[in-house]
């Protein structure tokens, strides 16, 4: 259970999010400021809108004086969006590779270190490995989604070299109704129109976006409560129990009341988005070992009950 608020002596806590805006960052901003933690995003933008009390500073503005006793790094272009032609995969790769860059050369400068930064990065670490369960020690398949994340992954963990822990955050699929995967699919699903992609056997390692919240703010937590022994590594940021494609498909439908009976195949998926078809295709089950170690509980371990109580 989060304990809050925090504070240090008669401040309280500061964290800088680079991503706040996105679809992750907001709801992480909104869990920190619950707990009385001040709140800065780093941008490109300095007059991006942010929720009240939350500062926006640009990422040429760091200073060597400032002070954050924690970073999370969110930032990068989403993955699904458009097509991997060579000029998106350059795109992925730099919106990861420079703001971490950003952050870890201010880190090296810096009067005094944040306690750790929490780095984005995503199941894709893995690399399409079917039905075979994946926990933070198994070996990833050398594919372009892997080699993002690890490149990723790579150019944080270069604040270790500073005396600052790197948690590595290998998020799957993040479900919530005001965004992501689950926003794209409500209309077709709505009017009918819901469908099995390829053969449905496809394993899809999600996770509900409030237990994601929680799950980094107990890593999040346990540094700037000073626990003794605090998380450092790779944590897979996934619900304990996946789902094949054809059961989300049969669950999301259930969950609005419409029928699911269309079907597309594998290879219209594959002519319309070429290499990138492998996130749709070609599943990962992963599971969350680090997590359930440390005792963390998952609200929604199942998909059924969550759509059920999101969608009904």
């Amino acid at each position: 259970m989060l304990r809050g608020p925090v504070h240090a002596g008669e401040y309280a806590m500061h964290v800088a999010i680079t991503g706040g805006s996105g679809f992750l960052g907001r709801a992480l901003t909104t869990r920190l400021r619950s707990l009385g933690l001040d709140v800065t995003w780093l941008s490109r933008d300095a007059g991006r809108a942010a929720p009240a009390g939350v500062r926006v500073r640009d990422y040429a503005s760091l200073w060597s004086d400032d002070r954050f006793d924690a970073v999370v790094n969110l930032a990068g272009a989403g993955i699904a969006d458009r097509r991997w032609s060579a000029a998106r995969k350059r795109l992925l790769l730099d919106s990861r590779l420079i703001p971490t860059g950003v952050v870890v050369d201010w880190i090296r400068d810096a009067r005094v270190r944040p306690r750790v930064l929490l780095s984005g990065s995503a199941i894709g670490w893995y690399g399409a490995q079917g039905n075979r369960p994946l926990d933070e020690d198994s070996p990833p398949h050398d594919e372009f989604q892997h080699r993002l994340c690890a490149r990723w992954e790579e150019a944080a963990c270069a604040a270790e070299s500073l005396g600052v822990p790197v948690v590595r955050l290998r998020t799957g699929v993040v479900l919530h109704p005001d965004g992501g995967m689950l926003a794209r699919l409500w209309l077709p699903f709505s009017l009918g129109l819901g469908a099995r992609l390829g053969d449905g056997r496809q394993v899809l390692s999600w996770v509900a976006r409030d237990d994601w919240v929680e799950a980094v703010m107990s890593l999040l937590l346990a540094h700037l409560e000073g626990d003794a022994a605090p998380p450092a590594g790779a944590f897979n940021l996934t619900a304990p129990v996946a789902v094949d494609n054809a059961a989300f498909t049969r669950a999301l439908a259930h969950a609005l009341r419409r029928p699911a009976l269309l079907a597309v195949p594998r290879g219209a998926l594959e002519l319309a988005l070429g290499e990138m078809a492998t996130l749709l295709l070609d599943g990962q089950r992963v599971v969350p070992a680090r997590l359930q170690r440390s005792g963390f509980v998952f609200a929604w371990p199942e998909l059924g009950p969550w759509l059920d109580a999101q969608l009904r």
